[in-house]
């Protein structure tokens, strides 16, 4: 279960994006933000099964 200010990505994605928010219901919608590559912040709505929690040493570059 995703918990607020987690980082995740999308099962086969690369964006590694942090959770905003979390819409209870059927399939939990799970919001989240990112940065792309220009520096615009982007927000997205992701079901929770489709997304994997990412620790944070692997953030680290």
């Amino acid at each position: 279960m995703v918990k607020l200010g987690q980082n995740v990505q999308v099962e086969e994605g690369e964006q590694i994006m942090k959770v905003i928010d979390i819409e209870p219901g059927a399939g939990e919608n799970v919001i989240t933000q990112w940065q792309d590559e220009l520096g615009n912040t982007l927000i997205g709505e992701f079901i929770e099964s489709d997304l994997i929690i990412i620790e944070s040493s692997q953030t680290s570059n």
